[in-house]
């Protein structure tokens, strides 16, 4: 038996590694990282031609607020977002991460994207937040949700599907502003 618990994008690329050799499938893993840093590096190269880059809250959870783990936070950047809270990405533990309203309205992110592990997110109940209704992202109705399976696990979904989500967010934003 062996436990992973990759927290960083180089964990996840780490543990498809490691489980390719301990089902001696070392090729077939080695191809799939190959292709994820390709996306990966794909991905990076775009934000370079985006005319602006957007302050991002990627919240994990709605009460406590919980900013996004490490990979998430990574995944904001890598799309062309800024992570208002990437000083709090190496923070394995969800109660390291908790942020209080008044720092997410101090900050002013551009976008807000949710993705409350197990339920729907509410942009709703993000806008009734007190102060909230001074933020950009809550002004200009810039709320999204990524689905938490496509992003909040640590493994290859998070690599393709949810840092796709985070692209089109992030670029529709940067070609509206």
């Amino acid at each position: 038996m062996h436990a992973f618990n990759q927290r960083s994008i180089a964990g996840i690329l780490d543990m498809i590694r490691i489980l390719g050799a301990m089902v001696d499938a070392s090729e077939r893993a080695r191809q799939l990282v190959g292709g994820l840093e390709t996306r990966l590096a794909e991905t990076r190269s775009r934000v370079e031609r985006l005319p602006k880059r957007p302050k991002v809250f990627f919240e994990e959870w709605d009460d406590p607020l919980i900013s996004g783990i490490g990979w998430v936070s990574e995944l904001v950047e890598i799309a062309g977002g800024i992570d208002i809270f990437a000083d709090r990405r190496h923070q394995a533990a969800a109660k390291d991460r908790v942020v209080t309203a008044d720092e997410v309205v101090a900050q002013a992110p551009d976008l807000i994207i949710g993705s409350w592990c197990g339920k729907k997110f509410r942009p709703e109940r993000v806008v009734a937040r007190a102060g909230f209704g001074q933020i950009p992202a809550v002004r200009h109705q810039d709320l999204y949700e990524i689905k938490s399976s496509l992003i909040l696990q640590p493994g290859p979904a998070a690599l393709t599907d949810g840092l796709a989500e985070l692209q089109r967010i992030v670029e529709r934003w940067a070609t509206r502003c």
